[in-house]
Order: structure tokens, then C-alpha cells, then sequence
């Protein structure tokens, strides 16, 4: 509670419940323009209205549910109001707390007119019934209760179907459900009342004047049950009769005269009957029982009238009654009684005297010399007065018939029309000052607006459902339209434009006043007797009347009701009481002298954010310097009068002043039911309720606005008297030093308060809504009712309404209904009470020096940044509370608008005040309640993460830096914040500084981390000479091992790491590193990447191995062998299993290899050989990269490179076997050539390469070509004999050794390499005998074979010749040694 809740403001309150103004509110400007249902009743048997029939004018009225006092029901306030015109009726359901769909429908009755008041609604457990009088007709229709229209009791829901949703399944045909009226005895040609109502029985009666002057009833049977309808006339006998027998039905007396005609008629139901009252034109009041047809009282009316006699000579007209009906009073009438240029209200109970008489006790006569009475509404304690006065303006007024002291009325202050013309200085726009007045909340409603606009466009066929922003852009198309065409000239001066523009301008202007002013014609007031809340229907919308704060009360009270006064319930002290009035009466003529530029002088210095002081003490002189009327004169005599002015401004500013010392609690207490708790959380949740409810603050800020600027002025004035007489000795310095700067902030309060009350709020998309929240999502507010995304709305709101709508009214509820003076099933809502309190915590919520920033969350939560900032802006030169807050949201404001170098210096701002507010408190409070680290490191940590998430890591880098200073030796902040900085150095490609900011990190595992992302990014980002050419001072060995497990880690061919760790090595001049991570690299790719690409970089890596190895001195140029067909260790990998999760096999020691630079060497001449391979044979690159020299041999012989093969079997010291056993089967010209080539080339021991092509070729069966067979007869021919024999190719071998004896004795010897053959002079010969033995020995098997025989013989003879020179030549040699 507030600390105005004491002192003055307690008296105040309480005693000003009494009697206090009301001021009228509208919430309807924005809102389209009401969508209505239309339907046509059709009634067989009406006839067309003729020429010249009576025709009623329009009429509204309204109906309240019997329970919408209460806090659980159904159908809590909950009403419905119609008005009718003509044939046309429209029946509103409205809700001011949730949203009714499909609300609104629209009933014409063909041929039939309404009667004024013609509408009644009743209500059963399950049915809604509105009973309908038509001039011809009767009609009852039956709509669900509300009660009945919902499967449960408990309503969480925003919007809900009307019980008028299903109104088109009603038949209005329906014979049960109306009736034409009989024309005898016939409806009273100028009949303007009617009654209705339904029976406890369920029948519906229809109460109008009959044509011959007395009443008839007409009753249709229960909508249930068939029955017959019944008409019953009342009516009155003569005098003797009435002597005689009293009062008897109609079919026993005759007529009677005119004067008798009810003007006015009301129904109250008891038990089994129902008393009619009617007020004739003879001036008397009577009362009908249905039941027994009889009049059981007449009273003249015309005896409570002071002066009666004119009146009595008269028939009666505009006389009205009503009735009223209290547990403690039981019935009571208001009767207006209309006499020229006066009026009279009389209230009376009825009571009753004697069995089946009654009679009436007066208890009040009020007097009122208005001229037209409208409407008026009567209640167990008050009346309620519509008037038109003679200037045609509205007027309302109230007053307690009971305890009224002075019989003064209270007034109700008027929403007033627009001014009828706006003033345009030469430095504004006329379109935008018009299109400021036409949409400002508050002024015109849409309605009027689009009727202009229809008019203004002369029936151009424009679509009138248009929203609150499209009615702009239409009306500012339309008169910028309208202006081009009128232009005849192509040239003409900027001022004839401006003329031209404003007279447009102008004309739409008074086009939609003289609409506003149409639509705002009142037509009736509703009054609810349970809520005592009172509505004024007028033509085109509803208005509500609230209670007027009691400062506001007495500034805006008329001079007649200020002078009755009384002084006792403003204060028990008289003399301050005395005070406070004059020192009231002295700013009314201070507001009544401030002329339009004076107040818009002061509303700028407002805006502008220039001192308010100097803007009142420019005021006061110009008021001194135009006085004409002495009005200056006399305000400082009233002053004279003011015994205490110091004292007396005090208390007027105490009671204005919201400024609360603690928050209001936030959210329901968990401690209440969820049906309790959801049921509160829709009360006064409507739209229309949000919209009266800021209204109502709007206009308590904008009088209160009003008070402190005169306020302001008087201080001045006071000022510049100095007299201390009037301020009392000493109290000068007082009054500058305290009231004034008191003074200065309430106004700027209720300036910004009024500012945001007018504010519209921005249309914001979904995905931006959000988007926002996952942003403020970081900040880890999102579990504040104020960050709640945007609901259904039906019209624009302002930003207060949108506060309200979305946070404060949550909080505002839950805290009126936690500590109730009585349970809550029992608690009835009073509406005075309610708007009241609720419009004083709004004020609170809202109050910009109270602890709590829910306002400003509410407007970040919904993406309002653009009024964020104004508001802000606002307030920040004068406001000291919740500075630090307000900093840290209008940084959010900076980054959604780009300026990120303000946002920071914001949020720096905001840093000094962490721990001092209750916002900042809240943001850096971690979910676990744990406190990780100072307060302002909080706070940083979390903007670092805003920041972060919203993408401008300048900002981030920057404000870490500031950070660190405060992090002083906490090595952990310091870790978090370093690191913080080389990540989005990283990001932002500064890598100097990253690295930089690496080396600072306290943390070893943190360090590792950055230092592993550093070379991943830098890798990425191909930026490898930097990475290279960082020192890495004591991190050498940690960036080694990243980036071997990098390059061990990935994919081969899309990364390269093995090159940059070469390149790092080779940085460093480390030479057999850098060779035997290339060697490893080219390993790697011949197993893993079966690719010609592979291939290619296999090769480039092995002579980047052997070029690190030649430039190191001979002794040290070797490496380790890498292991072979190793699996490196993936990060993360199990240690015990591989990557299928089998258990790995306990690792053995391994032999370690050491590989010198002819080992590189043959390497590199393999890698060579195998790109060779597969760019000759591109299928033979799958295995050609990991196969050894021997199976690469072999592919090379496959792909017929015979050359290449050779030549990798000299490198590695391999036979040729396999190159000559390839070329063997390669049976073309070529190949032999090749062939024969290779054996005269590479000859080895034993002739092994002839024996293998050779054995190769008869294996297969190829016959040996001549030139094969010549070669190894030169060479080897007994193994060239062996290899027949081996194959059976006996006779082959035949001739071989037949042409083999032959060479060995002389005859061709050269063919067959023998150089000497068989003499005594010449060296020894032989020849295999044992072969030619195994020849003889196959031939001889088969002694059956005559060509065996034959080639037997021929190797015989052969041999026996051979033997014969061999025995001569052994003899020559013989005696050749004899000798």
C-alpha cells in the first residue's frame, strides 16, 4: 500500500465514497466497426405500415444477469443492450471479462415498427428469454442460458461463443412464439411504453396501453407446453361504480376516456401474481394485479407537486416510472414528473395496508429545472438522470434520494467532443496535425470515421471494415485523392498548397465531428443493480460511468457544487478543509486563465525534456501580461485566505503522489485451488475492460496533469509574492526547495503516464514475437508474466492497455483477491469499487518512481521497442529510480535498431546499479539459486550471452574486456571471459587477437579447448600461414598433438592437416618431423584414398619426405616407420574396444623400424610406379595404392607395362620371372619382339628367364615359336630338351637331338652356341645322355607305333654315328698326346 493509503488520503477516501462525481469513459474508438448478424423476422398477417403512421424515434435499453455480481458465476459481468430504430432492432451480448464471438445481431421485422422500450429479457435456470412489442405484433425468443452453453463452470478461455451464436436456428415463425396484436380493443395509436414479463409458470405477458385508454395484457402459453393465447383488458369504471363495487374486469364496465391512458408502465412479479404500475396522463399512479384483474391503488401524483394547478388542468405528457426492488426496501418507485422548464422526481415505497390494498410512503421529492429528460434509473439508494439541456448537450447526473444533504446533484462529467477547429502553426503539416487529432486515442471513434470517409468519397464503393491502421491510410488516400483533383493548375506556390491542403483537410475534419457528434447522442442508461455499474447507451457505442478520484472531484466539480462542499469529509480539521478548497478554487482560475498555446508551452517542455519550473514561471508572467479581468488579482485574494498554503499543497500533492515503498506481489497465490485461481485470472480480462480501465487512467493523468501544471504556476506566483504574511515566516525557502521539486516529478509522472495512455502499440509478427523471445530467453526471464507474447486483440492498443491486457491485470486481481474480507464463493463485484482499485494499482504499476519494472518488461517482452525508447527517453533526465534497469532495456532498444555501440554503452551504464534493483536482481539470479561469482559478473555473463545470441561479437569482445577488471583474481571469471574473447576474435577472423587472447586463458583445459578450435577454424578457413607462424610459446607439443589427432581423425581428402603439420615442422626447421609426417601422410592415402588423386598426392608426399631427409646431415637423415595398417586413436574412441565394440587384443610391443632415405627413396619410386599404373588402368586404382613392389609387379605386367615392371624389379631387387612369364602369353609380334629383346637383355645364371617363358608356353600348350626354340638351342639346348621331354613332345625332341649331334659334329654347331665342335684339336663336347635316354626309353614304350620305331632308330643311328667320331676323335686325340 501506497503512503497516501494514510493520513489525509484515509479521510479523503472515505468520506468521498459518500458523494463523488462520476466521469464518463468510452473504450470503442479503435474498434471496428460491430459486425452484425442480420436476420428478418416475417409475421403472417401484418399489414404494411401506411403513409402518415405514427413513428417512434430510436430507443436502447439493457438487461444484467441476476448473478453477474458474483465471482464464480457464469455469467460474471456479463450484459446485454440493444437499441432499436424504426423495424430494426440490435441486440448486443458484451463481457468485461472475456470476449464474446458472434455477440452481435441485427433483427428486422418487415411491415412492423418497435416500440420505444419495446424490448424486456428474462432469464430462467436454462433460457435466456427476450419478450419483443412491435406495433402489430408480440415475439418471445428463446437463447440457451449461458450456464447451460459450457460443459464446465470454470471459464479459462479469452473468447466464448454468445448465447446469440445460435440464434439463426430460430424459427421467429413459430406460431407458439408470437402473435399479432388484436385490433380490438387495439394498441394506443401513440403508445410509447410497454411492459413484459414471464410468469413463474413460464408464460410470456405482454403489458401495452389499449386503444380506448386502459391496458389489455396479451399471454402466450409456455414455449413447452401447448396452450391457446388470451388477451385481458384492465380498465376502470366510473366514479359511482367505483363507489359502489370498486374496481371489476373490462367486460363488465364500459369505456372510458383518454385521460386515463398509461404514459408509463412497469411490472414487479411476486409469487403466483404480478403487479403492473401504470402513470397516466391524469397524473396518477395505479397499480393492476394481473391475477385478479383489479386496480389496487391510485395515487395522484400531482399531491407531492408543490405547485400543481396549470398542471392539473393539462393531460400529463414525459412523464416516466420506474421501480426498483431491495431485500430491505422491498419495492421502490421513481416517479418523474414533467411540468415545463422543471421537472420532479418523487420516490416512494410501496407498502401494503390492508388485505389486497396498498399504498405508497413518499420518501424523497428532487427537484430539477433541466428541460428534456431522456432517461432516468432508479436503484434501492440512488437515481440516475439522461438529459438533454437547452444547448442540446448531454448531461448525467445522480444523487442518493435519501441522505443527499443539500439536494445537490452529482454531476457526471461528460466525455466532450473534438474541438471544432484545429489550430496549425506555420511550422506544422496540416495533414499531420489532423490525422494526429483524428486517430489520437481518446477522440474519434472508427464508426464516425468510416461514415465520413463514405461521405467524403461520395459513395465510391470503398470497404468499410477496415481496422484501426487502415482507416488511416484510407482517410489520408481519400483527402490526398481529392486534393490532386482539384488541382487545375501545374504550378503554384508552396503556401497555396498548404491553403489547399488544410481547407481539405478541414472539410473531412467537420465531416467526421458532425458524425461523432451523431453517434454520440445518448439513447438510454443501464444500470446494474448488482454491480452498481451504470452505462450509457448511445446511437453508435457504449460508454461507462466510473467514480472520479476525489482530487480530481473537486477540480473538475462546477462552481454551484464546490460552494456545498462539505467540508467535513475532505478533512476533520475545518480550517484545512477551508484551505484545501480555496487553494482549489485558486487553480481553477488559474486552469480557466491558461490559454491553448500556454498549455501546449508547457506539454513541450514535457516532451522536449526542459525543466517544468521555468516553463510554469514563463506561464505566470505571460498570464500577468494579458490579465484584463484582474482574474490575477483575484487569485492572490483567495490566497489571502488560505491560512496554511504551504500545508494545504502538501496534502494535494501527498494525495496524487503513487510512489509506493514495496512492489505488488506478482502472480495468484499457488496456495489457492486452480479453479480459483483460473477463474480470477479472467476477470475483467475483456478487451473492452482493458480499454476502460486505461481510459480511466488516461483520464486521471490528463486532470492530474492539468492540477500540477496550475499547481505549478500558483507555486510561482507565490514565489514572486515572497509576502510573509501569505507563506508564513521562514516558509519561503521551504516552498522553492520542497513543493516545487515535489511538483516538477508528479507532473512529469502523469505526463508520461498520460504519454503511454495514448501510445498506440506496434503490430508485431509472429515470427518476430518469437525470435525477441529467444533472445531474451538468455536472460532467462522468459518465466516473467511480462515477457508473454501478444494475444488476441480485437482493435490497436496502446501500450498501456497492452500492460494491462498482458501482465498488470493478472497481478492487480490476484492481489484484490488475497486477502478477502469474506470467502470468495460469498464475494460480490462492485463495480465503483472494482474500477476503482483497479485503476489505483494500474496507476501504481505504472507510477515511474516505484520499485519494478514490469511496464518496461511488458513492452520488451511484446518487441515495443521503438515506445520502449521514448518512454525511456522520457523519463531518464528527471526519474532517479530504476535507472540502472532502464539502462539495460534501452540497450535492448539500441540493439533491435541497429546501434550496437550505444546499446553497449547502456549496458556498461547498467552495471553500476547490479544489486540495487529489483529487475537487474532478478536477471542475474540463475535458475539453481546458486551464486557462481560476483553480482556484476552475473550481469555481464548474462549480456555476453544477449549479446552473443543477438550476433554482434564486437560487442561481446568488448564488454568481456571491461569484465575482466572486475574479475580481478578469480581465475575462473577470468577463464570464462577470455575465452569468451577468443571465440569471437575467432568468429570475426582476428586471429592475432584470438591467439593473443588464448595464450591469456588461466585455465589448461580451457586453453586446450580454444586451442583445438583454433586450428580447426583456421583450417577451415584455409588461413594456414597464420597458424603455422604463431609461436605457440610452451604450447608447441599440445598443438603438435591436436593436429596429428586432426589429420588422424578426418577424412583425408577434405582436410589437410598432414600439410599444415608439415608445413608447421617445416616452420620451425624441425626437417625429419615434417619428413616423416609427410611419409605417414603418403602411407595413409595409399590404404585409405583409392583414387587417382591419392595417388598423385601419395607420390608428392614421399618426395616431400625425401627432400626433408636430404637437406639433414647423412647420419641423422632417417625416421621412424610408421606402423602399419596402424588405427589411430579417434577422440572419444574406446580405449578396450574398436569401432564395431569388439574387445581389442592387448597391444603388443612392436619392433621399431628405422627407415633411411634410400628406404624413402624406393618408396617414392613405388608410389611413382603406381599413379603410372592407374593412369594407364584407371579400375586398377582401387589396388594399386596399398599393394607391395611384388603385387605391383604383377598389376604392371597385367596392364602390359613391361618396362615399368622391370624397372621396379631392378629397384627392389626382385626376379623378372613374372615380367617374361606376362610377356608370354601376350602371343603378338610385338610382344615376341619385346620378349626376345628382354632375354638377349636381362640374361642371368642358368638361362632361368628362356626356361620360364619356355616351361610357361608348353604348360599352356602354345607351341614355342622358331625364334624361341633358335635362342635357347644357342643358350641351353639339353635343358631346351628336358622341357620336351617334360611336355612329351617326343618328337621334338627328336629332331632336337638329331640337329644336336649334327652341331656337336661340325654341322651348324654355331646355332646351337657351340663355339669348337667335336674334333681332337678342339675343346671337349658332350651331350645329355641322360635325357637322350629318357628319349629312347619314351619312344620304346610303345613298340607298336611304327612311327616311334622309326624316330627311335633315327636317334640311334644319330648316336651310333656320333659314337664313331667320337671314338675316332678320342683316338687322334689319344696319339695327339702320344706324341
Amino acid at each position: 500500500m501506497s503512503r497516501r493509503a494514510s493520513r489525509w488520503r484515509g479521510k479523503m477516501a472515505t468520506a468521498g465514497a459518500v458523494e463523488r462525481s462520476f466521469v464518463e469513459l468510452s473504450g470503442a474508438e479503435r474498434e471496428r466497426p460491430r459486425h452484425f448478424r442480420e436476420f428478418t423476422v416475417c409475421c403472417i398477417g401484418t399489414a404494411n405500415v401506411v403513409a402518415g403512421a405514427v413513428k417512434y424515434g430510436e430507443s436502447a435499453g439493457g438487461f444484467c444477469y441476476v448473478e453477474s455480481g458474483k465471482l464464480f458465476s457464469v455469467t460474471r459481468n456479463r450484459f446485454i443492450h440493444w437499441k432499436t430504430s424504426g423495424d430494426t432492432l440490435e441486440l448486443v451480448e458484451e463481457s468485461l471479462d472475456i470476449n464474446l464471438l458472434n455477440n452481435a445481431v441485427r433483427l428486422k421485422f418487415q411491415n412492423c415498427i418497435l416500440l420505444p422500450g419495446g424490448v424486456h429479457v428474462s432469464e430462467t435456470p436454462n433460457h435466456v428469454i427476450i419478450l419483443i412489442l412491435t406495433n402489430q405484433t408480440v415475439h418471445r425468443l428463446l437463447l440457451p442460458h449461458p450456464s447451460r452453453m459450457y460443459r464446465s463452470e470454470l471459464v479459462i478461455e479469452s473468447q466464448m461463443q454468445s448465447i446469440f451464436t445460435d440464434i439463426g436456428k430460430v424459427d421467429f415463425r413459430d406460431p407458439c412464439n408470437y402473435q399479432l396484436i388484436p385490433t380490438v380493443p387495439g394498441l394506443s395509436p401513440h403508445s410509447t411504453t410497454s411492459a413484459a414479463w414471464l410468469s413463474n409458470d413460464g408464460e410470456a405477458l405482454f403489458a401495452v396501453p389499449s386503444a380506448s385508454g386502459g391496458i389489455f395484457v396479451l399471454k402466450l402459453p409456455p414455449h413447452d407446453v401447448p396452450g391457446m393465447v388470451s388477451v385481458v383488458e384492465l380498465k376502470q369504471c366510473s366514479v359511482m361504480q367505483r363507489l359502489l363495487i370498486g374496481w371489476m374486469p373490462t367486460v363488465i364496465r364500459g369505456d372510458q376516456g383518454p385521460s386515463d391512458r398509461p404514459l408509463s408502465l412497469a411490472v414487479h412479479c411476486v409469487k403466483n401474481d404480478a403487479f403492473i404500475f401504470a402513470l397516466c396522463q391524469d397524473h396518477k399512479l395505479r397499480m393492476w394485479s394481473y391475477k385478479e384483474q383489479m386496480c389496487l391503488m391510485v395515487a395522484d401524483m400531482l399531491e407531492y407537486v408543490p405547485v400543481n394547478k396549470d398542471l392539473r388542468l393539462t393531460a400529463g405528457t414525459g412523464h416516466k416510472l420506474r421501480f426498483a426492488y431491495s431485500s430491505t426496501l422491498g419495492v421502490c418507485l421513481g416517479i418523474y414528473m414533467h411540468a415545463p422548464k422543471r421537472g420532479q422526481f418523487c420516490i416512494f415505497q410501496l407498502v401494503s395496508v390492508e388485505n389486497n390494498r396498498y399504498s405508497i410512503d413518499h420518501i424523497s421529492s428532487l427537484f430539477t429545472s433541466q428541460e428534456t429528460l431522456i432517461d432516468f434509473a432508479l436503484t434501492s439508494t440512488d437515481i440516475w438522470v439522461l438529459w438533454h439541456d437547452a444547448e442540446n448537450q448531454t448531461v448525467v447526473k445522480y444523487i442518493n434520494f435519501e441522505h443527499n444533504v443539500t439536494g445537490q446533484w452529482n454531476p457526471v462529467f461528460m466525455q466532450p467532443l473534438p474541438e471544432e477547429e484545429i489550430i496549425i502553426r506555420d511550422d506544422q503539416d496540416p495533414r499531420e496535425m489532423y490525422l494526429q487529432s483524428l486517430f489520437t486515442p481518446g477522440r474519434f471513434i472508427n464508426a464516425a470515421l468510416c461514415k465520413a470517409l463514405q461521405i467524403f468519397c461520395r459513395g465510391t464503393d470503398r470497404n468499410l471494415d477496415l481496422s484501426w491502421n487502415e482507416l488511416k491510410k484510407e482517410v489520408t488516400l481519400a483527402v490526398e485523392s481529392e486534393l490532386q483533383g482539384s488541382v487545375t493548375e501545374y504550378e503554384f506556390s508552396q503556401e497555396e498548397f498548404r491553403n489547399l491542403q488544410q481547407e481539405f483537410w478541414c472539410k473531412f475534419y467537420a465531416c467526421c465531428l458532425q458524425y461523432q457528434e451523431a453517434l454520440s447522442h445518448p439513447l438510454a442508461l443501464h444500470v446494474n443493480p448488482h454491480t452498481n455499474m451504470v452505462c450509457l447507451l448511445k446511437k453508435g457505442y457504449l460508454s461507462f460511468l466510473v467514480p472520479s478520484s476525489f482530487v480530481d472531484h473537486l477540480y473538475l466539480l462546477p462552481d454551484e457544487n464546490l460552494l456545498t462542499e462539505d467540508e467535513t469529509i475532505i478533512s476533520d480539521d475545518v480550517d484545512v478543509a477551508r484551505d484545501v478548497i480555496c487553494l482549489i478554487k485558486c487553480l481553477r482560475l488559474i486552469g480557466e486563465s491558461v490559454t491553448t498555446d500556454m498549455s501546449v508551452m508547457m506539454e513541450m517542455s514535457c516532451y522536449n525534456l526542459q525543466s517544468p519550473e521555468k516553463a510554469a514561471e514563463q506561464i505566470l508572467e505571460d498570464l500577468i501580461a494579458i490579465d484584463v479581468d484582474s482574474v490575477m488579482e483575484d487569485i492572490c485574494s483567495k490566497l489571502q485566505e488560505i491560512r496554511n498554503p504551504i500545508h494545504a499543497i502538501g496534502l494535494l500533492i501527498r494525495e496524487m503522489d503513487y510512489e509506493t515503498e514495496v512492489e505488488m506481489e506478482k502472480g495468484f497465490d499457488p496456495a489457492q485451488p486452480l479453479n480459483i485461481r483460473m477463474n480470477l485470472s479472467q476477470v475483467y480480462g475483456s478487451s473492452t475492460a482493458g480499454r476502460i480501465v486505461c481510459r480511466s487512467v488516461c483520464k486521471i493523468a490528463s486532470t492530474r496533469f492539468l492540477i500540477c501544471r496550475d499547481l505549478l504556476i500558483l507555486q510561482q506566483l507565490l514565489m514572486r509574492l515572497g509576502d510573509a504574511v501569505i507563506l508564513g515566516a521562514g516558509q519561503l525557502f521551504q516552498a522553492q526547495q520542497e513543493l516545487l521539486h515535489r511538483t516538477a516529478p508528479l507532473l512529469l509522472s502523469y505526463y508520461l503516464i498520460k504519454w503511454g495512455s495514448q501510445c498506440l502499440a506496434t503490430d508485431v509478427p509472429v515470427d518476430t514475437l518469437e525470435s525477441n523471445l529467444q533472445h531474451l530467453s538468455v536472460l532467462e526471464l522468459t518465466d516473467s508474466g511480462a515477457l508473454m507474447a501478444n494475444k488476441f486483440v480485437s482493435s490497436p492498443q496502446t501500450i498501456v492497455e497492452l500492460f494491462f491486457q498482458e501482465v498488470a491485470r493478472k497481478h492487480i486481481i490476484s492481489h484484490l483477491f488475497s486477502q478477502p474480507k469474506a470467502p470468495l464463493s460469498q464475494t460480490e463485484l462492485n463495480w465503483p469499487e472494482m474500477i476503482t482499485a483497479i485503476t489505483s494499482y494500474l496507476l501504481q504499476l505504472l507510477w515511474p518512481s516505484n520499485p519494478g519494472c514490469l511496464f518496461l518488461e511488458c513492452l520488451m517482452g511484446n518487441c515495443q521497442y521503438v515506445q520502449l525508447q521514448d518512454y525511456i527517453q522520457l523519463l531518464h533526465p528527471w526519474c532517479q529510480v530504476n535507472v540502472g534497469s532502464c539502462r539495460f532495456m534501452l540497450g535492448r532498444c539500441y540493439l533491435v535498431t541497429g546501434e550496437g555501440q550505444k546499446a553497449l554503452e547502456c549496458f556498461c551504464q547498467a552495471a553500476s546499479e547490479v544489486g540495487k534493483e529489483e529487475f537487474l536482481d532478478r536477471l542475474i539470479r540463475s535458475e539453481d539459486g546458486e551464486i557462481v561469482s560476483t553480482p556484476r559478473l552475473q550481469y555481464y555473463d548474462k549480456v555476453l550471452r544477449l549479446l552473443d545470441v543477438v550476433g554482434l561479437p564486437e560487442l561481446v569482445i568488448q564488454l568481456a574486456t571491461s569484465a575482466i577488471t572486475e574479475a580481478g583474481d578469480d581465475w575462473k571469471s577470468q577463464a570464462t571471459l577470455r575465452t569468451c574473447i577468443f571465440k569471437h576474435h575467432l568468429d570475426l577472423g582476428h586471429n592475432s587477437h584470438a591467439y593473443e587472447a588464448l595464450t591469456q586463458i588461466p585455465d589448461s583445459s580451457r586453453q586446450l579447448d580454444c586451442l583445438r578450435q583454433l586450428v580447426v577454424v583456421l583450417c577451415e578457413r584455409s588461413q594456414l600461414q597464420d597458424l603455422v607462424e604463431f609461436p605457440y610459446v610452451n604450447l608447441h607439443n599440445e598443438v603438435v598433438g591436436i593436429i596429428e589427432s586432426r589429420a588422424r581423425a578426418v577424412d583425408l581428402m577434405t582436410y589437410n592437416y598432414y600439410e599444415l603439420l608439415y608445413a608447421f615442422h617445416i616452420y620451425r626447421h624441425n626437417y625429419r618431423k615434417a619428413g616423416t609426417v609427410m611419409f605417414e601422410y603418403g602411407m595413409r592415402l595409399g590404404r585409405e584414398v583409392r583414387t587417382l588423386r591419392g595417388l598423385e598426392k601419395q607420390g608428392n608426399c614421399y618426395l616431400a619426405a625425401i627432400n626433408c631427409l636430404r637437406l639433414i646431415r647423412p647420419e641423422y637423415a632417417w625416421i621412424v616407420q610408421p606402423a602399419s595398417g596402424a588405427v589411430y586413436d579417434r577422440p572419444g574412441a574406446s580405449p578396450k574396444r574398436n569401432h564395431d565394440g569388439e574387445c581389442t587384443a592387448a597391444p603388443t610391443n612392436r619392433q621399431i623400424e628405422i627407415l633411411e632415405l634410400e628406404d624413402l627413396e624406393k618408396e617414392c619410386s613405388l608410389a611413382r610406379i603406381r599413379l603410372t599404373l592407374a593412369q594407364h588402368d584407371p579400375s586398377a586404382v582401387a589396388v594399386a595404392g596399398s599393394s607391395s613392389a611384388e603385387e605391383m609387379v604383377t598389376l604392371l605386367v597385367q596392364a602390359g607395362l613391361f618396362d615399368t615392371a622391370i624397372a621396379l624389379c631392378q629397384t627392389f631387387k626382385l626376379p623378372l620371372m613374372p615380367v617374361f612369364e606376362g610377356l608370354a602369353f601376350n602371343a603378338t609380334d610385338e610382344a615376341w619382339r619385346l620378349l626376345s629383346t628382354y632375354l638377349e637383355k636381362y640374361k642371368v645364371q642358368n638361362n632361368l628367364y628362356h626356361h620360364c617363358v619356355i616351361n610357361k608356353l608348353l604348360s599352356h600348350g602354345v607351341p614355342l615359336p622358331n625364334w624361341l626354340i633358335n635362342s635357347y638351342k644357342k643358350v641351353d639346348a639339353a635343358e631346351l630338351l628336358r622341357l620336351y621331354l617334360n611336355y612329351d613332345l617326343l618328337e621334338e625332341a627328336v629332331d632336337l637331338v638329331s640337329e644336336y649331334v649334327d652341331a656337336v659334329l661340325g654341322k651348324g654347331h654355331q646355332y646351337f652356341g657351340i663355339e669348337f665342335p667335336l674334333s681332337a684339336t678342339a675343346p671337349m663336347v658332350w651331350l645329355p645322355y641322360s635325357s637322350i635316354d629318357q628319349l629312347l626309353q619314351a619312344l620304346g614304350e610303345n613298340s607298336a607305333n611304327s612311327h616311334n620305331i622309326a624316330l627311335s632308330q633315327k636317334i640311334l643311328d644319330k648316336l651310333e654315328d656320333y659314337q664313331q667320331k667320337v671314338d675316332k676323335a678320342t683316338r687322334d686325340l689319344l696319339y695327339r698326346r702320344n706324341l
